[in-house]
Formats: structure tokens, C-alpha cells, sequence
């Protein structure tokens, strides 16, 4: 049986928090990609970025879902589910 998201109640309609990753826009730092938490808003850097700040967040928030802050993606992730939404 596939694996699908509980987490979904908790998306809100939310306004991102920097038009980068907010923490390495406050450090000088470069990233690779950005994803948006979707329960607070928060901007942060891929897994593929060194500082990896997306993540960081999830494990400082428990915040469980993500979504592409890409021109052209809208993909979403749950992080505890470990799916796509």
C-alpha cells in the first residue's frame, strides 16, 4: 500500500518570510534551491545547499510540509510522511 500524508490539515495560506533563504540572506550565503514551509511560511534552502536550512527548520518546528519556492514547481513534501502531497 502506498504511503500518503496526514499531515495535510495543516497547511495554511501563508506568505513567504524573504524572497530567499531567510537565514543565509542574514549570513552572506549563497543556496541552491528554495522551498516554503507551508504552516508558517518560512523560506529556506534545499538539502542540496550547504546550510540546508529547509530542513533545520522542519526539526526546530516539526512545521511537516514544504513546498518549492521555484519559478515553474509546485511540488510539495511531507517530511515526516516521507511522500509527496
Amino acid at each position: 500500500m502506498a504511503k500518503t500524508c496526514v499531515h495535510t490539515d495543516e497547511i495554511r495560506d501563508v506568505q513567504p518570510s524573504a524572497g530567499g533563504c531567510e537565514e543565509c540572506l542574514q549570513m552572506g550565503d549563497s543556496w541552491v534551491h528554495l522551498r516554503e514551509c507551508l504552516v508558517c511560511g518560512h523560506i529556506g534552502c534545499c538539502d542540496s545547499s550547504k546550510n540546508k536550512h529547509a530542513t533545520k527548520h522542519f526539526h526546530a518546528t516539526h512545521h511537516p510540509i514544504i513546498q518549492s519556492f521555484e519559478p515553474g514547481e509546485d511540488w510539495r513534501w511531507c517530511y515526516i510522511d516521507q511522500v509527496y502531497v
